[in-house]
């Protein structure tokens, strides 16, 4: 679903976008513990004109942004080895004019905030195709994004919901059942289903 998307994306979007828009400092910092996930998001914003960095922890990503902090950063909250939010405050504290997009797909308010107030420019729920992305990186301060064209459907936005919750779980349907306060067998028919469109 994830590689389908960038790919999408990727592919979509190589004759449409003008890699002029990213300015002359195009270094971009990619931290992501999805390792499939994050070079295939490096190669569609190398297509783009971006020199890429990744990294796949918050300690690698840490490291890499004070030795040499990114004009542009694509920041997943949460890492295998703590959160995002704390890669963006080293960013931060070597460079004030990175545009840092948070990537998660644990989206909720709270975070957004606090992403926001740590320096992040924008907050983006996965999955996010390289257009997104790529759009959200080179927006100038002020401009109000374009919603997107195809947005998931509220089924499918309950159903990835459902399926983190479930993976955080360990795929224990009791354990899942119990933090979305779901009946277990009703939990086990979504499950069961296709993944709606």
């Amino acid at each position: 679903m994830t590689e389908r998307t960038t790919e999408q994306g990727a592919a979509a979007g190589d004759g449409k976008l003008d890699a002029s828009l990213i300015g002359a400092d195009t270094s971009l910092l990619i931290v992501d513990d999805d390792a499939p996930f994050l070079r295939r998001l490096a190669r569609a914003m190398e297509t783009r004109g971006f020199s890429v960095d990744i990294a796949e922890s918050v300690a690698e990503g840490i490291t890499k942004a004070k030795t040499r902090p990114p004009k542009h950063a694509v920041v997943d909250l949460r890492l295998g080895d703590g959160s995002g939010l704390d890669v963006i405050e080293a960013i931060r504290a070597r460079r004030d004019d990175t545009r840092i997009i948070m990537l998660t797909g644990y989206g909720n308010i709270a975070t957004a905030v606090n992403a926001v107030k740590l320096g992040a420019v924008d907050y983006l729920a996965k999955p996010a195709d390289a257009d997104d992305i790529f759009a959200a990186l080179v927006q100038k301060s002020g401009e109000r994004a374009e919603p997107p064209e195809n947005p998931m459907s509220a089924d499918r936005v309950r159903w990835e919901h459902i399926q983190r919750v479930y993976e955080m779980c360990e795929r224990n349907v009791s354990e899942t059942a119990r933090r979305l306060n779901m009946h277990r067998r009703t939990l086990q028919r979504i499950l069961a289903k296709r993944a709606p469109k």
